[in-house]
């Protein structure tokens, strides 16, 4: 009886966990999908409209606010993969050099314990040209110079992309150092001894040998760019006009300025399956990975 006990131990334990996600993730998940097929307002429906049940998603693909927030999603993506390769790179002159380790680390770390919000309000003056960088440089004579970019359309995105990098290349400096440290140091020695050039080594042995470190930043970072809205809000609140809309913010505005709670769970559906198209294929691909190396160890 007590062998029994302590075998049901674990799964008791487990029991409100289980119960709180099914409840409050996977039913909420069901419950958003399902009123996008309905005609909610600012109040939920029951009913769906079963003679046009895709009507919101009728009108999401149509609406041109909803084009750019995914062409900015993109954008956000191709430009954040830069903190993975700035990690890399200060993971890798950290890790050779060895001296003041510890200094830098928490340096590049630090402002990874600031808040999105936080890092967008203060990258917003650096680009505010009466108090930022543009002051500054005109302050040091050179009057061409113009950091303006959050009041131009073209260029707001890219500010915020920088913001996001600058936000995030200390944790994944803080990945990668950990895929360095798990090297062997034979490996270096070899390659020292063989004569092969340092960027070599890199190219081809380091970097495919930390596969896993990059699929899993890769993952980490397709999920933060997926869900972003805190640096938008801080840094542009979507403007200049809808330039720097992505699907997290759209998805917000249709709920709480359009008063259409439909219209918005069709929005956060489709964010739910760009985030199973980006993320399922990158953990198959990890499984896969780390099932070829069982083979190959066994």
């Amino acid at each position: 009886m007590r062998y029994r006990l302590n075998r049901l131990a674990p799964q008791l334990a487990l029991t409100p966990a289980v119960i709180i996600t099914l409840v409050a993730f996977i039913g909420a998940i069901a419950w958003t999908v399902y009123v996008s097929f309905t005609r909610s307002r600012r109040l939920p429906e029951a009913a769906i409209d079963f003679s046009r049940p895709f009507r919101q998603y009728e009108r999401l693909f149509q609406d041109n606010a909803w084009s750019i927030s995914l062409t900015n999603l993109i954008v956000l993506a191709l430009g954040s993969a830069l903190a993975i390769v700035f990690g890399f790179i200060l993971a890798a002159m950290i890790e050779r050099e060895r001296r003041g380790e510890d200094f830098f680390r928490t340096v590049f770390l630090y402002p990874l314990a600031v808040s999105l919000i936080v890092t967008g309000v203060a990258w917003r003056w650096i680009f505010n040209p009466d108090l930022g960088l543009q002051n500054f440089m005109h302050g040091l004579g050179f009057t061409g110079v113009h950091f303006n970019w959050l009041a131009e359309g073209e260029t707001a995105m890219y500010a915020v992309i920088i913001a996001s990098v600058w936000q995030s290349s200390g944790f994944y400096l803080a990945l990668m150092l950990a895929g360095l440290k798990g090297i062997n140091e034979e490996i270096w020695n070899a390659a020292r001894l063989d004569g092969v050039s340092l960027m070599r080594v890199y190219i081809e042995i380091i970097i495919p040998m930390m596969k896993f470190t990059f699929l899993t930043c890769a993952i980490l970072l397709s999920l933060g760019v997926i869900k972003a809205y805190d640096i938008i809000v801080a840094m542009t609140n979507g403007g200049p006009g809808q330039s720097t809309w992505v699907p997290a913010y759209f998805t917000i505005n249709a709920m709480t300025q359009r008063g259409n709670l439909g219209y918005a769970s069709a929005a956060a559906t489709m964010m739910l399956l760009i985030t199973l198209a980006v993320f399922l294929p990158l953990v198959l691909l990890t499984a896969w990975q780390q099932r070829l190396v069982r083979k190959e160890v066994a």
